[in-house]
């Protein structure tokens, strides 16, 4: 990572306006520049150039741009900037009087195209941790099927991001598995725990239904000997996989409830010997209905093909190409709120891992 005086600096900061929690970028500024700052950097460049000169040129420039603007003019700089006015508020009728200009006139800045693309082209971002030290998590995989977010009871995870390190052995902190529904375990079987990567043996802790498989991953840790704890939370949620035998009804696609939202249905299902597969749900955010699909073991592989739901009902998905599982068949038991935990804890897109076997 680049530091230095060459460098545009930003950080993380949490976005409250957004369900589930995002992030957006803060420009963070090193510093104010002015006339004297701006003139030292030009006689730097121009030794011929005298700094007081420099100062009341550019002084003496902002004075004419303000004269060209009263006057009515647009001021154009070539590869710069672009100054003029522009008014807010409307009119009821083309005849009515405008407000007063102190509520109304407004002066707008434009960069120019070249100015901007010249900008992009040639600074250096400067990543900043969060205001409050705090760990972040930013990413968790399966190492062994290698999906995101999975939370595989015969797999590792790893974790990576800022500022994880913990001493767990010495109870410095702690990496905690918990249910959204119950459950709660501390970690313990740790394979690497570094500033930037931890990875695990998940022990998962047992909810109170087989259908509630949504868990939340947190990290805490002292930074100081006798600092305060310190806790991260990871923003999305973990999915350990869920067996389902045909023939026999089983919850799937659902959080914390005490109902599952959606059942494997005990007739419309067909598997040669026992399949892996993944099944997924994406909302369509502006007109609200549900597309239900099959895909394979691998992130960007194999998709069956897609049904659309609006509502609660039945529907049978088919397989894919090369899957053992030639259809499955499901109800809907709940879509509106199958819908909402969809937008508001998935950003859209909800996946289960299915270990699917024959029924009896």
């Amino acid at each position: 990572m680049a530091t230095g005086e060459s460098t545009v600096q930003w950080r993380p900061e949490r976005n409250a306006l957004t369900t589930p929690e995002t992030y957006i970028a803060r420009y963070i500024p090193k510093g104010v520049v002015g006339y004297a700052q701006l003139a030292t950097g030009y006689v730097q460049k121009h030794p011929t150039c005298d700094q007081e000169l420099a100062e009341d040129v550019m002084e003496g420039m902002t004075e004419e741009i303000l004269e060209q603007l009263i006057n009515g003019y647009q001021v154009t700089l070539k590869n710069g900037f672009t100054f003029r006015l522009s008014f807010t508020g409307r009119l009821k009728h083309p005849d009515d009087p405008l407000s007063s200009v102190e509520e109304i006139l407004q002066v707008r800045i434009y960069a120019s195209h070249p100015f901007v693309e010249r900008l992009r082209q040639s600074v250096t971002l400067e990543r900043l941790p969060p205001s409050e030290k705090l760990p972040l998590i930013t990413s968790t995989v399966d190492t062994v099927r290698k999906l995101d977010d999975f939370l595989n009871p015969i797999g590792a995870l790893r974790l990576t991001g800022n500022d994880l390190y913990f001493d767990w052995e010495d109870h410095g902190g702690e990496c905690v598995l918990e249910g959204t529904r119950s459950g709660r375990t501390v970690q313990t079987r740790f394979v690497q725990v570094t500033a930037g990567e931890v990875t695990f043996l998940p022990d998962i802790p047992t909810q109170d239904n087989p259908w509630n498989n949504e868990y939340r991953l947190s990290i805490s840790t002292h930074y100081t000997e006798h600092g305060t704890l310190r806790t991260g939370i990871y923003s999305r949620k973990l999915r350990t996989p869920l067996t389902v035998v045909l023939n026999a009804d089983t919850g799937i696609l659902t959080g914390s409830a005490a109902s599952p939202y959606v059942m494997v249905t005990g007739t419309g299902g067909s598997v040669a010997g026992e399949e892996a597969v993944r099944i997924q749900v994406v909302l369509n955010l502006h007109e609200g209905f549900l597309l239900f699909n099959l895909l394979d073991m691998h992130e960007d592989g194999v998709e069956g093909e897609t049904v659309k739901m609006t509502a609660n009902g039945p529907l049978t998905l088919t397989g894919f190409a090369g899957s053992a599982l030639s259809s499955l068949g499901l109800t809907v038991n709940d879509f509106d709120a199958l819908r909402d935990m969809i937008r508001n804890d998935y950003s859209g897109r909800l996946v289960d891992v299915l270990y699917v076997q024959p029924g009896v």
